[in-house]
């Protein structure tokens, strides 16, 4: 059985494409009861076989999910791959994509 926290409490889960996983939300979000908002990471295993030349075996994985759906797709990425991300959202490279505080507040009143 896996896990899924928010750093500041901890609840099993299992997603079922990638059992056993440890995941991580957001801490802005809740667990109890789970707010189901939120893009969730896991450290995968590492690669073995991977079909594309830049990812050679023992290359260290990270899992990304929707935690809408337990059945939902698992994306698997290289850490490189996702620091690279990672560094475009810090510099704002990714800003279009943001809710607006209406859209953030729509969804805080859905969920209560």
């Amino acid at each position: 059985m896996g896990t899924l926290t928010n750093g500041n409490a901890t609840i099993p889960y299992e997603h079922h494409t990638a059992p056993g996983l440890d995941w991580r939300k957001a801490g802005r979000t809740d667990l109890d009861p789970i707010l189901k908002e939120c893009v969730i990471l896991a450290t995968a295993p590492s690669a073995e076989g991977h079909p594309h030349h830049s990812i050679p075996d023992g290359t260290r994985m990270v899992a990304i999910s929707d935690d809408k759906d337990p059945q939902s797709p698992v994306l698997l990425m290289s850490r490189v791959e996702i620091s690279k991300f990672f560094d475009g959202v810090i510099a704002g490279e990714f800003d279009e994509f943001r809710a607006s505080a209406e859209e953030l507040d729509a969804a805080a009143g859905a969920t209560t």
